[in-house]
């Protein structure tokens, strides 16, 4: 399915062909709330809860559009992403995270998903998330700098990702003890 829109959903629910869905997080109660939802919006919806029994899945059958949390034990979304991208570019992808940071943000995007959103998030902000076809130049900017928090933290999260998430790597890169970058990586991200 190359382009979206509400319209296809509404009418493809009346079919037997929904369009799938591949839902893909370590929270089973965020999965278990979010599944129905995207049912009653049209989709056929398979569920996995790490990215390892989530590409097996798809392996069987690319799903149309997947849903990919970020940070999951075993595999990160991101490896995810680009298997998934792999199996079948156009599978529309969406990476839901509780730790938004650009670097992570610019690397889903690189390795194939359509759009990055931060938790929490409901059933109408995904689909909306699909229906984007490209980016929006309308987008206001802000006028304040980073905080001094914010921007270490983006930038321990490019070092993070050039480390393929290796928290020992990165911890030397940094010039910093794994424990301290550990517990700095268990701290929200400051919002500004």
């Amino acid at each position: 399915m190359n382009s979206f829109n509400l319209e296809n959903i509404a009418t493809t629910e009346n079919s037997d062909e929904k369009p799938s869905l591949l839902l893909v997080d370590d929270d089973e109660d965020f999965l278990n709330a979010l599944a129905p939802a995207m049912r009653k919006r049209g989709f056929l919806v398979s569920l996995a809860n790490s990215a390892e029994s989530a590409f097996e899945l798809a392996k069987q059958e690319a799903p149309e559009f997947a849903v990919v949390d970020l940070k999951m034990s075993g595999n990160s979304g991101l490896v995810l992403v680009r298997q998934l991208a792999s199996l079948n570019a156009g599978t529309r992808i969406v990476v839901l995270t509780g730790f938004a940071s650009i670097a992570t943000a610019v690397e889903a995007i690189k390795l194939g998903a359509t759009h990055y959103l931060a938790k929490p998030v409901d059933a109408d902000e995904i689909v909306a998330a699909f229906e984007k076809q490209s980016g929006n130049a309308e987008l206001e900017l802000s006028i304040n700098p980073l905080s001094i928090d914010r921007l270490e933290w983006e930038h321990i999260q490019r070092v993070l990702t050039e480390h393929d998430g290796n928290i020992s790597a990165t911890a030397r890169s940094l010039n910093m003890h794994r424990r301290t970058l550990q517990r700095k990586l268990g701290k929200n991200p400051s919002k500004n």
